[in-house]
């Protein structure tokens, strides 16, 4: 159960879509590009991790 709990708080912090956004940046995105792209990503997030 405790590696369950470990995978899901991983997951949960390498999909987050500020986590998404900052990568973005890092990989060569500009700012207002990223930002789109995880709005866009925010929503589908909200809808399968969040419920």
């Amino acid at each position: 159960m405790n590696r369950l709990r470990t995978l899901r708080h991983y997951l949960q912090h390498r999909l987050n879509p500020a986590h998404i956004y900052c990568r973005l940046c890092e990989i060569g995105f500009g700012r207002l590009q990223a930002r789109k792209v995880s709005t866009v990503y925010a929503r589908f997030y909200s809808l399968t991790w969040l419920g």
